[in-house]
């Protein structure tokens, strides 16, 4: 704020919100009830000020200066109130609720880990299965066929596809361990 160039130096509009700046700070506090959004509301302040062209000499700048702050404190607090409906909008759109709580769709980090590590060993203890067997179980487990039809697919008994389907279940249960 020290370092003004000429043009600010005859602004009295600029003048007079350094005179006033801690004043407009507590302004700003008492309003938003934040001295960190006080300060950035003063700093925000300062930077339309200087930007600005200096105008013809107002017939009070002090209440010019305040109703500025005034409305940029609206223009942020209205901001705020359109921030907060899309936020709100999207959560209702993007996320479940029960009882107005958030319901998280995704399992926690650890967990979704440790589910990738079990499906790549039980990808892994399938492909090690016998031919018939393995062929039995992906029919039947992945494929979701009932054990006739496994059987016919397979052209072998029913009750060879529950040999094989149980044979397969603990293979599988006894490589891949929780």
């Amino acid at each position: 704020m020290a370092g003004r160039s000429k043009s600010a130096a005859h602004d009295p509009l600029l003048d007079v919100y350094l005179e006033r700046r801690a004043n407009l700070v507590r302004f700003f506090a008492a309003r938003s009830g934040s001295p960190a959004a006080a300060e950035d509301l003063a700093q925000e302040l300062y930077l339309k000020l200087a930007a600005r062209e200096p105008a013809a000499a107002a017939d009070n700048p002090t209440a010019l200066l305040y109703r500025m702050a005034l409305n940029l404190m609206l223009d942020r607090a209205r901001a705020e109130q359109r921030a907060t409906a899309r936020e709100t909008a999207w959560r209702q759109t993007a996320h479940q609720s029960l009882g107005g709580e958030d319901i998280a769709d995704a399992p926690p980090a650890d967990e979704a880990l440790a589910s990738r590590q079990r499906l790549s060993q039980l990808v892994e203890a399938v492909a090690v299965l016998p031919p018939q067997m393995q062929r039995a179980f992906r029919l039947h487990k992945l494929d979701g066929l009932s054990h006739a039809q496994t059987a016919e697919a397979m052209g072998i008994s029913v009750k060879s596809v529950e040999k094989h389907i149980s044979a397969a279940l603990k293979a599988l249960t006894a490589r891949v361990r929780p």
